[in-house]
């Protein structure tokens, strides 16, 4: 059992657009980016306990829980300038970025803009490869399919992130989380696809850059090969850890994720 709050929701004006972000505890600022059809709700279990020493935000990306949609596309670029818009909002200077799946791809993005206010930069069951071509005519065909059947597709792209077995063990927070999921609207399924159908690899980011870079990677993930995980990781110099899990370790692997984010904390901390 984990200890469980609401957070208080703010928003800020982006581009005519409301973006919905919480703003909680005091120390050094961490920013949890959630990922797609997910929205700042995937943090209720990590917030309680990293929030006891430290500043945590965490922002609805564009189309998602309560942020609203802006346009056809959601780049990265525009996804991090929102993110931005609300950093500078609270007057933020420096930051640890944590990212899971599409926010990994976010933080990325961010760490071009503005690596100087990086202090460290964890990618949670994501990377900095762009698409396959298989993923992106994936992508294309679900944006066709979304229109005409939105309940079952998000149901089925949502469910196959887990395991036969973690679909049993945690049949009751994927249920949860499936709820916020089916209330991602329409266009910010599709955007929010276009967007990482376009991204280009972002290697170079993390092996160019001296902040602190962790990956974490589930083994049993259903996304990401973890073995190209471990590939990337000797590549762009980052620290990497692996769990039992597959791409949602923050259910999955809730206790040694709030474990490894707090060692993580601390380490880029410490400068």
């Amino acid at each position: 059992k984990y200890t469980y709050f609401c957070v208080m929701q703010k928003s800020i004006t982006f581009k005519n657009a409301n973006i919905s972000f919480s703003d909680q505890g005091k120390g050094t600022v961490v920013v949890l980016i959630h990922g797609f059809l997910e929205n700042a709700t995937m943090w209720k279990n990590i917030i309680p306990e990293l929030s006891k020493r430290n500043r945590i935000i965490t922002i609805d990306l564009l189309g998602h829980g309560k942020s609203d949609c802006l346009g056809y596309v959601h780049s990265m670029e525009l996804f991090a300038e929102s993110i931005d818009a609300v950093l500078r909002h609270l007057k933020i200077r420096k930051y640890i970025l944590v990212g899971h799946s599409l926010g990994g791809y976010v933080s990325l993005a961010i760490s071009k803009k503005n690596a100087s206010k990086i202090k460290g930069l964890c990618l949670l069951n994501s990377t900095s490869n762009a698409d396959s071509e298989e993923l992106k005519t994936r992508r294309n065909r679900a944006n066709k399919m979304i229109q005409n059947n939105h309940e079952n597709l998000v149901r089925m792209s949502f469910t196959n992130l887990f395991g036969e077995q973690s679909r049993i063990t945690y049949k009751t927070a994927i249920n949860e989380a499936l709820k916020e999921a089916l209330k991602t609207p329409i266009q910010g399924y599709i955007a929010a696809n276009e967007g990482m159908k376009l991204r280009p690899n972002r290697n170079h980011i993390l092996a160019e850059n001296n902040f602190k870079k962790l990956i974490i990677v589930g083994k049993k993930d259903s996304v990401l090969e973890y073995k190209n995980c471990l590939e990337e990781a000797k590549k762009t110099n980052s620290e990497i850890v692996v769990l039992n899990g597959g791409h949602m370790s923050h259910i999955e692997n809730t206790a040694i994720l709030i474990d490894t984010l707090t060692d993580f904390i601390k380490l880029c901390s410490s400068k």
